[in-house]
């Protein structure tokens, strides 16, 4: 295939998605029996593909790495999901939800996808209620919304402070009924190693048993990556230990573009680190954004009290607080979106105004919400995030604001894909945070849940036909096939070449190690020196890291330790493309800000003249660079402007 043929129809915006639909092949009931389909991933984007897939007919496989489908780590998600539904009659609208979803972006979607996305948001709604998903209700009965960063309308579907789990319960109920009618085999504690490619085409991973360390092969007609993104390679991150970028990264290596993989959001809303010993970060919703204020003490002397712990938050005067974001973004206060929120508290720790010991927290506040709303209206709203906030930090959010500090959250970046969802090896789809397509350079809060589902339920099962129904007459896919012996070589040889080195450093020594390079060049700000850099050092952990490692055990037996270092050796990768990427784009957008490349007043400054476009990268070997191709972007119906939060 072409490799930049987005394959996005020509025409009206809000005509393009029905008139693809029209266009497009499909496959016949009789002939969806013949057909296997592989999806690796069970949070909302995987689970939601395969139970759709399994109700059009097709036989699926479906792959975890947790003990259970619905332990994916959607299940963290805590805010809500966006659909332009407008039942507050604020004036939203598909348009507007599509509009701001580019802006949010910086940019840097494309179009045709944002509007899909958009499109198909109010359809989730009707289907996640018609699954049982027990959405917030106003006191008549209908949905009630929120707000979320960088929208002025509420749009955003919420389920108190748990909207992740309880859609993915949704989802898993779908995905449990196909499995108990045997259309869906489920494979738990599994993990996909590679991608098995026969004549071009996907047509099978290799998976290895995580109970019993045996390596596995699997074949299909089509293959589904829905695995998620790649963020915990800072190691420090609000995702699940286990969220990994390993599967995409081996269809990289198979030949799929990767594409803007510098794209790193940045959650302004998260537990501070505590100590050298932390193994994950705590994310506190954007929902809190609604009604608590973000704000530090005016007074450096009142900060250095903080610090000492002379004072209580509580006793600084409303006078002598400075309530940053609502003084720097009057239009959109509190809620402007996450890459600017972030950088606006940084921006603030940086200037010396942290109110914690290590100087890297700011407050969330309830304490004007709780004197206009009471206490109980806050308890019912946000009470379960607030015992969560307690329990960590033992303080009570209801008497004293939260300390909060900017983490690692998501990934924007992953594998390219076209407008029916196929990266650019034939038969293998990338969803959900896996691949690169709805959110730019800056993804709005709620449109992750959003993103997942629309591509679940009302994308792939459309436009999978379109691949499968040039291949029903293919025969059942041969495991025996040489491809499959290749593969599978690569894979043993991997890990037992890891397991023969016996060096002296644990994989979570080598991870911490690559996660402080990735924090301090490739974080919340980045520059030219830095990221070259971060390139030379994460090479030199990669040679100590083949060279020093140590993983106990042997293969063939329960071991996540060779888990953890299979999935590290991947990340050394990925670490270095996202530095190479950062280093390319000189601007600023969205998660990626370059501190060469911004306006007087800090905020991000693009350049649309020469990096309008989506970086995709081709892989070229181990130790060759990796080449770059441009999807350029072009803007029919939007005006592209400077992001403006202000007014």
């Amino acid at each position: 295939m072409n490799s930049f043929d987005s394959k996005a129809p020509a025409g009206d915006l809000a005509q393009k998605w029905s008139k693809h639909k029209a266009a497009i092949k499909v496959v016949s009931p009789a002939n969806k029996r013949k057909l296997d389909i592989i999806v690796v991933g069970t949070g909302l984007g995987g689970a939601s593909a395969a139970a759709s897939l399994a109700e059009l007919g097709y036989n699926v496989k479906v792959f975890c790495i947790q003990d259970s489908p619905r332990r994916a780590h959607s299940i963290a998600a805590q805010g809500g999901i966006n659909a332009a539904k407008n039942y507050q009659n604020d004036n939203d609208s598909v348009y507007r939800l599509f509009y701001d979803t580019i802006k949010g972006g910086d940019y840097r979607a494309r179009e045709a996808n944002v509007y899909r996305l958009a499109e198909v948001s109010n359809l989730i709604i009707d289907q996640c209620v018609a699954q049982g998903v027990p959405f917030a209700r106003e006191y008549g009965g209908l949905l009630d919304n929120r707000s979320f960063g960088g929208a002025q309308v509420s749009r955003t579907f919420y389920a108190r402070g748990q909207t992740g789990q309880q859609l993915l319960l949704g989802a898993y109920a779908a995905l449990n009924r196909n499995i108990g009618l045997g259309r869906v085999k489920s494979y738990p504690r599994h993990e996909m190693l590679d991608v098995v490619l026969i004549d071009g085409e996907a047509r099978g991973i290799i998976a290895r048993n995580l109970v019993t360390g045996e390596i596995e092969r699997h074949g299909a007609h089509a293959v589904v990556i829905a695995s998620g993104g790649y963020g915990n390679v800072f190691f420090l991150s609000t995702n699940a230990m286990n969220s990994n970028g390993s599967a995409a990264w081996q269809c990289y290596k198979k030949g799929a573009f990767f594409a803007n993989p510098c794209y790193t959001q940045i959650h302004p809303t998260c537990i501070p680190k505590h100590g050298d010993q932390q193994s994950k970060l705590t994310l506190m919703s954007e929902s809190l954004r609604n009604d608590g204020r973000i704000w530090v003490p005016k007074k450096l002397e009142d900060v250095k009290k903080l610090r000492a712990k002379q004072i209580k938050p509580s006793d600084i005067a409303e006078e002598d607080r400075d309530y940053y974001l609502e003084r720097r973004y009057p239009a959109f206060g509190n809620l402007v979106p996450r890459d600017v929120a972030s950088r606006a508290a940084k921006e603030r720790c940086d200037a010396g105004f942290g109110v914690n010991e290590t100087g890297l927290a700011v407050f969330l506040d309830f304490k004007s919400a709780i004197e206009r709303l009471g206490k109980d209206v806050i308890k019912a709203r946000y009470g379960n995030l607030f015992q969560m906030y307690e329990k960590i930090t033992d303080t009570n959010p209801y008497e004293q604001p939260m300390q909060i500090f900017p983490a690692v959250h998501y990934t924007m970046g992953g594998i390219w894909v076209d407008y029916n969802l196929m990266t650019t090896i034939p038969g293998l789809y990338a969803i959900g945070e896996a691949n690169f397509s709805d959110h730019g350079a800056n993804r709005l809060g709620a449109s992750a849940l959003m993103q997942g589902l629309a591509d679940g339920y009302f994308v792939l099962p459309y436009t999978i036909g379109d691949y499968l129904s040039r291949h029903i007459q293919d025969k059942k896919v041969d495991v025996s096939n040489p491809a499959f012996d290749e593969a599978e070589k690569a894979v043993i040889d991997k890990i037992n070449k890891i397991f023969s080195i016996k060096g002296k450093q644990t994989v979570d020594d080598l991870h911490k190690k690559l996660g402080n390079i990735m924090w301090e060049y490739v974080g919340m700000a980045r520059d030219e020196a830095g990221l070259k850099k971060a390139i030379e050092e994460i090479k030199e952990l990669r040679a100590e890291f083949w060279k020093d490692v140590y993983v106990p055990g042997k293969e063939g037996d329960f071991n996540p330790e060779i888990e953890k270092a299979v999935r590290l050796a991947d990340f050394l990768e990925i670490g270095e493309l996202m530095a190479r990427d950062a280093l390319n784009r000189n601007e600023s957008c969205g998660g990626h800000f370059r501190v060469e490349y911004q306006t007087e007043e800090g905020e991000a400054k693009r350049d649309d003249e020469n990096y309008n476009y989506v970086a995709a990268w081709q892989y070229n070997g181990s130790d060759a660079e990796p080449t770059l191709h441009k999807e350029m972007l072009n803007f029919e119906y939007i005006k592209v402007a400077q992001r403006n939060y202000k007014d």
